[in-house]
């Protein structure tokens, strides 16, 4: 099953040296528990990942596969904005286009995990 975990971690000198760490561990065995997409801030994420984009990563999903005007047919959205929406979801590697032709969300599970903490 593959699966990709999405974060919010503020830039620190911890999250670097997580991130340093998941790479050595990486390199070392070859292969990654789980993709990482990790975003700096609440807003960050939401920037990317708004709702129209979770609807469209769910409709894909149910889909299987399908193209740009297919998922504008589903979705009853503009299918210019939707292909706006898929490239921007494939730069986050959220979507991948298969050798047809057709987009597919290439993860089984998609998990979101994130922390709201009061200021001390």
């Amino acid at each position: 099953m593959k699966r990709v975990e999405i974060r919010i971690r503020p830039t620190s000198a911890g999250a670097l040296d997580e991130m340093g760490a998941r790479f050595v561990k990486a390199w070392k065995s070859g292969r990654t528990k789980d993709d990482l997409l990790q975003f700096e801030s609440p807003a960050a994420l939401f920037r990317a990942l708004s709702p129209k984009r979770w609807e469209l990563i769910e409709q894909l999903q149910k889909m299987g596969s399908g193209s740009v005007r297919s998922l504008a047919r589903a979705l009853q959205r503009d299918v210019k904005r939707v292909h706006e929406d898929v490239v921007r979801l494939m730069e986050y590697g959220l979507i991948t286009r298969r050798e047809d032709g057709k987009y597919c969300v290439p993860y089984d599970v998609i998990h979101a995990d994130f922390d709201l903490r009061a200021v001390a």
